[in-house]
Parts: C-alpha cells; sequence; structure tokens
C-alpha cells in the first residue's frame, strides 16, 4: 500500500475547499481504485508509484460501429476484462461512419483515456491501409478489435484480435459436404466487413473439396428483398441445390419461407448454414450457423491492450486470430446442439 493521504479536513484547510467537496472527490478516487479507507486509520493510496516505462490504466475507449448487433457481446467480453483490471470503459459508436469514427477516436483520447479498443470502418475506406497507418500517430496505445490490415507487411506495428471468416466460410461448406451434401450454393450481403473473406473460405472449400460450382446458385448483392430470395429459391430448384451458406441470420431467415413456396423443405431436401449466429436459433427452423467468439474476441482484445499500457513502448506486437464454433440445429440435418471445431487445411 502506498502513502497515507491528509484527512479530509486537513485538505480542505489547505486548498480552501469544502469539506465535502473533499469527501467527493475521495469517494471518485475511491471508486476509481486509486485510494482506500482504511477505518480507524485513514485513506491510502493503493499502489506504491508506477514503474518507469509503465501505466496505471484508468479508462479504456471502445469504438465500435454498432451498439445493437454483433458487437454487444464483444463489448461485454471487454468490460469483464477492464472491470478486473480496476479500469474503466468509455463506450463510443461509428454507426458505419468513418467521420463519426474519426471524431470518436478524438473525442475518447481528448477525454484522457489510456488505450483504445478499435473497430474501424476498413470495409468504407478507399484506402484501409492509409487508414490503419494514420491510427499510429494515436497518442494512446491501442488495439483492433474484429478488424485487421488486409496484406500487412513483416513489420506491420498493428495488434489485433479478431475471427476467423475465412476459416467459417470454408468450415460451413466442410459440414455441409460431411452430411452428403455436395451442391452447395451460396447466399450473401455484399459491402459488409465479412463478406469477402465469408465468401472466399466458401469458395476455397468448394476447390479443396472437389465439388461442383454453380454460378446461377451464388447470389450476392448489398440487400435482400423478397423478389430477390423468391428468384434464388427458383434458381436452388434449377440447380438442385443441396445446400446453401448465407451471410448472416437473417439472410438464412428469410430465405426459409421462400424456400417453402418452391417446393424444398429444410432440411431434408436444402440444408442451411449461416454466419453470424445473433438471431439464428430463433427461425422458424432453428437455423446452424458458424458462430464467432464474441465475448472471448472482446476479453483477448482488452487483455492485449491492458498489456500493451503496461509495458509501453516495448511491448510486442500481438496478432490473435480465433476459430469460430459450428452451431449446429435443424436447418442442416446433423444433430442438434453439437459444437464442431474448424479446422482449415493450410
Amino acid at each position: 500500500m502506498g502513502g497515507r493521504l491528509p484527512t479530509e479536513t486537513e485538505l480542505a484547510k489547505t486548498y480552501a475547499i469544502g469539506v465535502n467537496t473533499v469527501r467527493r472527490a475521495v469517494d471518485l478516487l475511491v471508486e476509481e481504485g486509486l485510494v482506500r479507507r482504511k477505518q480507524g486509520s485513514g485513506t491510502f493510496v493503493t499502489a506504491g508509484p508506477v514503474a518507469s516505462g509503465m501505466t496505471r490504466p484508468r479508462f479504456i475507449g471502445v469504438l465500435v460501429p454498432s451498439t445493437t448487433y454483433y458487437f454487444p457481446r464483444v463489448v461485454q467480453g471487454i468490460e469483464r476484462a477492464v472491470s478486473a483490471a480496476g479500469a474503466q470503459l468509455v463506450l463510443a459508436c461509428s454507426d458505419y461512419d468513418l467521420d463519426v469514427e474519426l471524431a470518436q477516436t478524438r473525442q475518447l483520447v481528448d477525454a484522457g483515456i489510456s488505450g483504445l479498443l478499435l473497430v474501424p470502418n476498413l470495409h468504407l475506406s478507399d484506402d484501409p491501409a492509409a487508414h490503419l497507418a494514420g491510427l499510429r500517430s494515436l497518442p494512446v496505445p491501442y488495439v483492433l478489435v474484429e478488424r485487421r490490415p488486409q496484406d500487412p507487411s513483416l513489420a506491420d506495428p498493428t495488434s489485433y484480435v479478431c475471427t476467423d471468416v475465412l476459416g467459417g466460410g470454408y468450415s460451413a461448406v466442410q459440414h455441409l459436404h460431411g452430411l452428403g451434401r455436395s451442391r452447395i450454393g451460396y447466399l450473401g450481403r455484399i459491402g459488409t466487413a465479412t463478406s469477402e473473406q465469408l465468401f472466399d473460405g466458401y469458395r476455397r472449400a468448394i476447390a479443396d473439396l472437389g465439388l461442383p460450382e454453380l454460378p446461377a446458385a451464388v447470389a450476392r448483392q448489398p440487400s435482400w428483398t423478397g423478389p430477390d430470395l423468391l428468384a434464388y429459391a427458383n434458381q436452388c430448384v434449377r440447380e438442385k441445390v443441396r445446400g446453401v451458406v448465407c451471410l448472416g441470420d437473417r439472410e438464412a431467415t428469410a430465405l426459409l419461407p421462400y424456400l417453402r413456396r418452391v417446393g424444398l423443405s429444410v432440411p431434408d431436401e436444402v440444408a442451411l448454414m449461416a454466419y453470424d449466429d445473433e438471431v439464428a436459433d430463433l427461425a422458424e427452423v432453428p437455423i446452424s450457423a458458424v458462430s464467432p467468439p464474441k465475448e472471448e474476441v472482446g476479453r483477448m482484445a482488452a487483455e492485449v491492450l491492458l498489456r500493451r499500457i503496461e509495458l509501453g513502448p516495448v511491448a510486442p506486437v500481438c496478432r490473435v486470430v480465433l476459430q469460430p464454433r459450428l452451431a449446429v440445429r435443424a436447418s442442416c440435418g446433423a444433430a442438434a446442439g453439437a459444437l464442431v471445431e474448424v479446422r482449415v487445411p493450410t
């Protein structure tokens, strides 16, 4: 324990302020874990001087693109790790807007954060590499969450913790193939942070497993309407599709009634796999999904950042990629409730 503080009365006299004002200030220090009251002895600093080159975090900034979908569970994981370290979380949202992201980043830094956990909108930037390079001028340590450089140099200094989305796309196809489905289509959005990686995983699995390519049953667009989904369901009939990988849960859920409308039952005739696992289990036929370890991503990202804050300039660059799991449900016809590890060949 560190040194003993003067009494509240002594502090009030020294600084010519009211005792109640001093008491409120000390209460805040207690809440932040910087001092501790000991009954009958006084108020003491909780730790001695910080070692050279090391910083004790007080506030951790977290900037996410959404607070309503996907990222709440990531933030939960962050909050657990930050709280365990005696720090506080300051949350901001960019609403998938590059200008808002920049403004919120500046506000967090100006607010005195010790470090930043950032989900940058790289997929919206004309030059993602330049966007990431601009972060290097931040005056605080930072770690990317669920984002990483696309083609980093060997000396790239960016630390990140993210999900292996490519592996998730691969495992979805691999799982359907293991169930005897050989004609597998793809339905997904484009222009999202994960769309290209997931589609690349799908294509790689189709090639590696020697499955037939079905260009007419591969459909990607920014959003999906009822007529779009009906047209795709008809393509599934014409192409004799036996399985579909979807990005994401909402698209897979919306596809279900259109498959039924054209006479295809799920999972008997067509098996469905989704990516995200936010609402997949709530569909009329619970949908099997590639399930990113969202809370674990948040927890590990926070721990990496806290370590970088602690070590300062000598902190090593950390690149952490976590494999998702498959939450197996009724839509693929396998044993419901099974969890399957992703295995991507090198």
